[in-house]
């Protein structure tokens, strides 16, 4: 039984550190282990070298709605559904594994995450608690985080119908994305009408 309670607390520091490493905030520690408080704060300072930040978690729906953040929102859950659906992952294994994913693919894109990894595990919470559902856009037929019980039959995704405002903010990693995707769009197109 001993062997065991320590196996089972060996596997909470380690999920707790890679938990950490992403940047999960306490409160979130505090729900996946069963860790004291007290062992959290030192794996936290010792992993960050800084104490955890205070403050409340997200706690809306809404910002799951802005254009950027159900852009980045909505490609998590379809990685976090394909572990659950086709890995047999759950629960924290199955947030994580998307969570690095999600990572993978926004670096191979250059792109800056919108999403945290305690917010990819609210928003699957929001998920579990039915106030969030992923709706399918008439235009492209992506699936997308919407309310729940909103009317979706005529859903159109933020990327089909861009807000005018849209990226007019981004970083200057993201800006300087853009240029180099156009100049690579350019000598296909040359190619293209010399070959016409």
């Amino acid at each position: 039984m001993k062997n065991k309670s320590v196996l089972d607390e060996a596997d909470d520091i380690r999920r707790a550190v890679e938990m950490v490493q992403l940047g999960a905030r306490m409160q979130m520690l505090e729900v996946e282990t069963r860790l004291s408080r007290e062992k959290l704060l030192r794996i936290y300072k010792e992993v960050r070298g800084v104490s955890p930040p205070k403050g409340m978690l997200p706690f809306s729906t809404d910002w799951f709605m802005t254009w950027q953040p159900n852009v980045h929102s909505s490609l998590f859950m379809a990685l976090y559904r394909f572990y659950v659906e086709r890995a047999a992952l759950s629960g924290l294994d199955a947030i994580i594994k998307a969570y690095h994913l999600y990572l993978d693919h926004l670096e191979a894109s250059a792109l800056e995450p919108a999403l945290s990894l305690t917010r990819a595990w609210t928003l699957v919470r929001f998920f579990d608690a039915d106030l969030l559902q992923m709706a399918a856009c008439r235009s492209c037929g992506g699936g997308f985080v919407a309310h729940a019980h909103d009317p979706v039959h005529d859903y159109v995704c933020g990327l089909c119908n861009m807000p005018s405002r849209a990226g007019k903010s981004g970083s200057t990693r993201t800006r300087a994305a853009k240029p180099m995707a156009v100049a690579k769009r350019k000598p296909a197109n040359r190619a293209v009408a010399e070959t016409a």
